[in-house]
């Protein structure tokens, strides 16, 4: 269970969550989130975005609540519902998976073939403090099934842009599909890939998470977008994308 008891938020605080906010409207906020941050309690003693969400929190004390996660260090676009209707909404969409995420990465180079469809189960484990996900079979009890698509946008000699779309939502489960098609993401170490793209140091894991499209409480779908950050956008350029 979250604390809900209030974080006290410095300006510099107040003004960084601001500036991050994509769309808001009566229903959600949408920010884009930078790498480094966590979505919610981590074991990092740091302010996580759910402890920044006090910086828009109402007269009678509610705050808006994250409907979903990144990982600490992806970056990109996600959702809050500044209220408990809108939470429910939401919620129940995510479960009947009317969301649609669209994420950026960076690897080392093209998969073959160019575009395709991984349909690999998931199992969790529990190595010291750390969760990890690995592929396992699909009668591995305790599995999850996890189906991602991807795409090629550009190649080079240097590495490649992919486009990734999570059908499932499973944890770190794009990272996992790719590694597990030879092609781990930039940076991230945990699952293999290098930590160097281009010449250049890959200093995170590189995975943005560029786009979602999702049913909103007043009827009909939002698209919100988020640009990529400067190390992202760095590492492309130096790798010819």
């Amino acid at each position: 269970m979250t604390d809900r008891s209030p974080v006290s938020l410095s300006d510099e605080d107040i003004a960084a969550v601001r500036s991050w906010v994509l769309h808001e409207d009566e229903a959600v906020i949408a920010f884009n989130k930078p790498a480094g941050l966590s979505s919610q309690g981590g074991r990092i003693q740091a302010h996580t975005l759910d402890d920044l969400l006090w910086a828009f929190a109402r007269s009678n004390g509610k705050r808006p609540d994250l409907v979903h996660r990144l990982d600490r260090d992806t970056s990109g676009v996600i959702l809050a519902a500044k209220t408990k209707p809108a939470a429910g909404f939401l919620g129940k969409a995510i479960q009947a998976r009317r969301f649609k995420k669209t994420y950026l990465a960076l690897v080392s180079a093209a998969p073959e073939p160019a575009s395709g469809v991984i349909d690999k189960p998931l199992l969790r484990q529990e190595i010291g403090r750390e969760s990890y996900m690995r592929a396992v079979a699909a009668d591995t009890p305790g599995a999850q099934a996890a189906l991602s698509r991807y795409r090629t946008l550009s190649a080079s000699d240097d590495g490649a842009l992919v486009e990734l779309d999570p059908a499932t939502g499973r944890m770190h489960q794009l990272r996992v599909h790719m590694a597990s098609i030879g092609r781990p993401l930039a940076g991230d170490a945990r699952y293999g890939g290098a930590l160097t793209f281009a010449g250049r140091a890959a200093p995170r894991l590189m995975l943005h998470a560029a786009k979602l499209v999702f049913p909103h409480p007043a009827g009909g779908y939002r698209t919100v977008e988020a640009p990529l950050p400067e190390d992202f956008e760095a590492l492309k350029a130096a790798a010819g994308l």
